[in-house]
């Protein structure tokens, strides 16, 4: 039996809290691995790294996503008792639920809703001197998902929900007030959906029978029991906040538009071109460094012991930057992906393995869809100036942005 290695500190928490999207494939690259042991919280993990961990990692009879996420976690970004932390029949069932409503008329519906929330904050935007768009894209997509699911979001609440919605994945690892505020933000979401599932399943508020916020609010789970109004709210919950967090892709497909200015000519004339741009600022950014899963029992693997309970986290950003698998890859190059094998766990900023059976998050195909209606807008419907400002990438933060988090000045629709 050969050792996993083990890295050197005693324990690594504050290491990868300085360098979360770098830490694990530094030290695999360091000991000649794809996996090493450490300690996080003082608590023993395995980090792995690669196509070939990543394909292991999704094996489901070998690891378990229950009880994996730190409570933190759980309080802020996923809410407790939604899907992310369910295993087997009850998974694959409440998946199901997730499935159903990702058709493509659903995903063509919300990406009009989109494109027309961009026409009208545009006509804003052209009476003000400058606009942050990180902040802006926020306030597009709350408006548009809200109307998508079938809620009534009044114009006075807009800031308010969409502060929350933000809050819960912009602070969401962090420590001290911000993951306190990360905690509110979580609180007051669940309980401003919860009242809404309420008024649903009551007949105060009408929304036809296949709207989205009518299945979730009527989904009966394996027992035929519908799910708890909070159980519902933090569903609905895991809709709404990842749309909105696709204003972190915008900003960086704005990002890669300014930084890489030869690819504007090549995305307004081929659709083909538009798609391997975005795949490729899904791949080069960063977004979500890791995932986590515990594993499900003893096992053995290429002459390596894994041992029940242990945490496991996988390298999301090092995978999607494999140098076995990518020929250059710190180069920005969209080329790339008209080469690519579609393999579902060499390219897995959403997670890796079967949308169906595996977590591997279904609004992936959404968070596409939207990059590539935000893109054409910004290529062919406006006019606008980036003024100087600081656009390192901070890869200290979670999610990881321009520092600047994107100006734009001048703006105005073409025509």
């Amino acid at each position: 039996m050969t050792s996993i290695p083990r890295d050197k500190n005693f324990d690594s928490t504050l290491a990868i809290l300085l360098d979360p999207y770098n830490f694990i494939s530094k030290r695999c690259h360091q000991y000649g691995t794809d996996l090493f042991q450490t300690r996080l919280l003082l608590r023993p993990t395995i980090c792995m790294t690669g196509p070939e961990m990543a394909e292991l990692f999704y094996q489901q009879e070998l690891f378990t996503r229950k009880k994996a996420a730190p409570g933190r976690i759980k309080k802020t970004l996923f809410g407790q008792g939604g899907v992310q932390g369910l295993d087997g029949e009850a998974h694959r069932h409440r998946k199901e639920m997730f499935m159903s409503l990702m058709n493509p008329e659903r995903i063509k519906h919300l990406k009009t809703l989109v494109a027309d929330e961009w026409h009208a904050h545009t006509i804003k935007w052209a009476q003000m001197d400058k606009i942050v768009l990180y902040d802006e894209v926020q306030k597009i997509l709350t408006r548009a998902v809200c109307k998508w699911v079938g809620i009534s979001l009044p114009e006075s609440e807009v800031n308010q929900r969409t502060a929350q919605l933000k809050g819960m994945f912009e602070y969401a690892g962090s420590v001290g007030p911000r993951h306190w505020w990360s905690r509110f933000c979580r609180k007051r979401s669940e309980q401003w959906i919860e009242d809404v599932v309420k008024q649903v399943r009551a007949g105060h508020q009408t929304s036809p029978e296949d709207s989205l916020i009518n299945i979730i609010a009527t989904w009966r789970d394996l027992d035929n029991e519908l799910l708890s109004p909070n159980i519902a709210a933090v569903e609905l919950l895991n809709i709404l906040r990842p749309v909105v967090a696709i204003s972190v892709f915008i900003t960086l497909s704005a990002h890669a538009l300014h930084r890489f200015p030869s690819w504007h000519q090549k995305l307004q004339d081929d659709d083909e071109s538009l798609e391997f741009f975005i795949q490729e600022v899904r791949r080069f950014y960063p977004f979500f460094p890791a995932v986590m899963a515990r594993v499900r029992k003893d096992f053995e693997w290429n002459n390596y012991k894994f041992s029940r309970g242990k945490r496991v986290l996988l390298d999301i950003y090092g995978t999607n930057r494999d140098s076995r698998t990518w020929n250059m890859p710190e180069e920005f190059q969209p080329e790339r992906f008209k080469g690519w094998d579609g393999s579902p766990f060499n390219f897995i900023p959403h997670g890796g393995g079967d949308y169906h059976s595996n977590h591997r998050c279904p609004g992936e195909w959404i968070t596409i869809e939207l990059m590539k209606v935000s893109c054409r807008f910004l290529l062919t419907n406006i006019d606008y100036s980036v003024p100087d400002q600081d656009m390192k990438i901070d890869k200290r933060k979670l999610p990881a942005l321009p520092k600047s988090r994107f100006v734009m000045s001048n703006v105005k629709l073409r025509g």
